[in-house]
């Protein structure tokens, strides 16, 4: 992989970085490399990564799927009696 700088890091978040780097016992890019990582693990979304293992629905499906679950919806008076 290419090598990446970054530039005008505010002071504050290099103290952090540095400081968490030691704490960890880690170098400053492995810690780098490891909180961009979970970053964006942590941005899929449950639904999205469910949807991704069992695959999604189109619009029309949902809409099929909702006509034909219509009868299930109605209450038999009668049976309430």
């Amino acid at each position: 992989m290419q090598q990446v700088t970054i530039r005008g890091l505010d002071p504050a978040v290099e103290k952090k970085i540095r400081s968490m780097a030691k704490r960890r016992q880690k170098s400053i890019n492995q810690v780098l490399k490891e909180t961009i990582h979970t970053f964006f693990q942590e941005q899929k979304a449950p639904a999205s990564s469910l949807r991704e293992l069992a695959g999604g629905w189109s619009r029309d499906e949902v809409l099929e799927f909702e006509r034909a679950m219509e009868p299930c919806n109605q209450i038999d008076a009668e049976m309430w009696k």
